[in-house]
């Protein structure tokens, strides 16, 4: 835990510096002042709007490898919950360890002194010396498989104070780049399994939960998660590609017979938009698996079916 607590101290101060650039920092303002505006008549957090930040943002400047801003800022993100993930990893295995050694003593809950048997059966002094060793080596083993620290409730609790303060105010919207970072995400993951069926498989990967164990673990820290939720982002995500779905479904179907060049491109761009759909769900389920670990507030979302506008509501 000291580890990762002087890991996570270098991680945020350059996560401070990025929210504090002016570039950043106006463009979240703004994006603040147009969701107040359209709320009121808009549910949803506009997909085309963290769209335009994605795609705006490298308009910035890119790195050799061709990364954006967001780019890094999202892989600083995936750094902090794979540094989580390792707090995790570890705890789990002691708790491991001690569980194995654990099983050979009869009742964890009623640990006899082996020492109190043995003077009351007047053994030698070397036996009693022996059976306290042995009491110390119990105890300690009942100890550790019954001790509940909830270290990311330390993690949480000793960065809190310092990232909620007035002085780091600039802190407040992180929540709003959120939308704009999952649309960079959810095209980095496309591209990562893309690579896989590649021979050069630079960047190639199935798989990275990194970067939602990242966003729930800052979502708790800045204390922003009914902020986000305010957005209803997935919500609006889901349906948005439902309804792209709907139209290209539409068009095909109109189009029929007509032109095989036009069905190819329809074909193509509704598995294109089925792939995209796909990897946000992922991408919610993952996030909403990490907020548990935090004890988040969930907030009640639509699972609306693909083939019809009925919707039902299920708490996760």
């Amino acid at each position: 835990v000291n580890f990762t607590y002087q890991f996570l101290r270098r991680k945020f101060h350059v996560f401070s510096q990025f929210l504090y650039d002016e570039h950043i920092k106006s463009r979240l303002l703004k994006d603040l002042q147009h969701w107040r505006q359209v709320k009121i008549s808009q549910e949803y957090f506009p997909y085309e709007r963290a769209q335009k930040f994605n795609r705006g943002i490298r308009k910035l400047g890119l790195t050799g490898d061709g990364l954006s801003y967001l780019d890094q800022f999202r892989g600083l993100i995936t750094h902090i919950g794979n540094a989580m993930g390792y707090v995790r990893l570890v705890r789990s295995g002691g708790l491991h360890c001690s569980s194995n050694a654990a099983r050979f003593i009869p009742d964890l809950q009623d640990v006899v002194s082996l020492v109190q048997l043995c003077e009351d059966a007047h053994v030698s002094a070397e036996t009693i010396r022996a059976a306290e060793n042995l009491d110390a080596v119990i105890n300690s083993l009942t100890r550790n498989f019954h001790q509940d620290t909830d270290y990311f409730k330390l993690l949480v609790d000793v960065f809190a104070p310092a990232l909620r303060d007035n002085k780091n105010s600039h802190l407040k919207n992180f929540y709003l780049i959120i939308p704009a970072m999952t649309v960079n995400f959810v095209e980095h993951s496309l591209a990562a399994k893309d690579n896989m069926s590649k021979k050069n498989r630079t960047g190639a990967a199935f798989t990275d939960d990194g970067f939602a164990m990242g966003l729930a673990y800052m979502l708790k820290v800045l204390n922003q998660n009914s902020s986000f939720d305010s957005l209803h982002w997935w919500s609006g995500v889901r349906r948005r590609f439902i309804k792209e779905r709907e139209k290209v479904e539409q068009q095909r179907q109109s189009g029929s017979g007509v032109d095989d060049k036009l069905q190819q491109t329809l074909a193509l761009t509704l598995s294109r938009l089925q792939h995209y759909q796909q990897e946000f769900e992922l991408l919610y389920l993952s996030v909403s698996s990490a907020r548990v670990f935090f004890r988040g507030d969930w907030p009640v979302v639509p699972n609306n079916n693909n083939n019809n506008n009925t919707s039902t509501t299920h708490s996760q």
